[in-house]
């Protein structure tokens, strides 16, 4: 047993103990008081209230002796109630629990005051909790990591990526991506920089120009005229590029023109999209990009193997959850999205299955042996119905005197 056990089973002895020592104490001033009665009259009162005290207890420990036991192990009808009602009792409690505890409006009441996510916050933010949580589901990922197929798992996730390439439409994706990087202004900057790439390559071949130049010239033009017009060929080409800088100049503004067009149009133009699907078959058909899915698999599993294998794991699984403590203790708009979240899940997982959940209950108790379920109601109740025994026997008592002494007043004929 349990500590929990252990003390209602002492509770249960020390007031079972109680109520038997008053009935004792019921029976001694009876007898007592029944041989002093003849020189001190007055001593029957007390008698009155011990015998009708005793006629209590004896009564109340009938009634509650009854309720799980045959009464000194005689089959008296209409005793040992619960272990004749192991069937019915199970129903119940079942019924009871689905019907008051279950249902989707008491449900969705008491999870609307239970605040979890600020719960996990605060367990995780004790001393060991979120250390011993990332220890255990470390060890854990590396005991699935290493007891998987590897070949199997390579092959499954292989098919899995082609299988979500292929669902997925290649032109409308084309043009998200584009259009991200279009409004971050990394297009911008691959123009700057391909601007300045292209002005320093035309100083470092000027020479190469002179040369392609003349070759392709007139013999009769001198080689001075060639290089004078290869120089103004560059030069001219420079000053293009350098007032190509400006974003307002009209080739940049073309350019922008162009690309949101195809943006659009990789989004909404059906050729576009015929053509992307087309590029995108080609692809996975190519044994190239198939060689590279595999490999970017194994690559992927080689470091998960790693990852698994030190102590890195656990550091990061660790630091995620401490930084989730903080997270949900700090940020209300985040504990609130997961209470709310928890509460629609805990609510569409439990109460449709509330039936189900009584008869899990109900088996439950139909399972346990007469004895276990005698054990576990009585340790549950068996402290408050021995009051009743310790009640019965004082008010009892009470009644008795009450009566005796009317009876004497009125001068009744006993």
């Amino acid at each position: 047993m349990n500590d929990v056990a252990d003390t209602r089973l002492r509770d249960l002895r020390r007031m079972r103990f109680f109520a038997t020592a008053l009935l004792v104490l019921m029976f001694l001033i009876f007898v007592a008081t029944s041989f002093a009665e003849a020189e001190w009259p007055w001593l029957a009162y007390p008698r009155a209230f011990a015998e009708a005290g005793m006629i209590g207890a004896c009564a109340d420990w009938f009634a509650v002796v009854a309720l799980f036991r045959h009464p000194l192990g005689l089959p008296i009808p209409h005793t040992a109630i619960v272990p004749r009602s192991k069937e019915r009792i199970g129903i119940a409690i079942g019924r009871f629990t689905a019907s008051n505890f279950l249902s989707p409006r008491v449900l969705a009441e008491r999870i609307r005051e239970v605040d979890i996510a600020g719960w996990i916050a605060r367990w995780l933010k004790k001393p060991g909790n979120a250390h011993s949580v990332a220890q255990r589901a470390a060890g854990v990922l590396q005991q699935v990591v290493r007891s998987l197929p590897r070949e199997d798992v390579n092959a499954f996730l292989t098919r899995a990526a082609r299988f979500g390439l292929e669902s997925m439409p290649a032109a409308p994706l084309a043009s998200r991506l584009l259009a991200l990087v279009w409004a971050q202004g990394e297009m911008q900057t691959l123009i700057e920089h391909g601007i300045t790439y292209a002005s320093a390559a035309l100083v470092r071949n000027r020479e190469t120009i002179k040369q392609k130049v003349s070759q392709r010239s007139y013999r009769l033009i001198p080689k001075w005229i060639d290089g004078i017009l290869a120089d103004k060929i560059v030069a001219g080409i420079t000053q293009a590029l350098d007032e190509m800088r400006e974003p307002t100049h009209p080739w940049r503004i073309e350019l922008s023109t162009a690309v949101e067009k195809l943006i659009s149009d990789l989004a909404t133009d059906p050729d576009m999209l015929a053509r992307g699907e087309e590029l995108k078959a080609r692809l996975l058909e190519n044994p190239v990009v198939v060689k590279q899915i595999d490999a970017m698999w194994v690559e992927v599993e080689d470091k998960l193997d790693q990852l698994t294998s030190s102590n890195r794991l656990f550091e990061m699984l660790e630091e995620m959850l401490l930084t989730l403590g903080d997270r949900l203790a700090n940020d209300e708009r985040i504990g609130e999205a997961i209470n709310r979240w928890l509460r629609v899940a805990v609510l569409r997982t439990v109460a449709p299955r509330r039936t189900e959940i009584a008869a899990f209950i109900r088996k439950v108790v139909e399972n346990w042996d007469a004895e276990t379920l005698v054990k576990r109601i009585e340790l549950q109740v068996g402290p408050d119905l021995q009051y009743i025994r310790i009640n019965g026997t004082l008010v009892g008592g009470l009644v008795g005197l009450i009566i005796f002494s009317a009876v004497r007043w009125l001068k009744v004929p006993g």
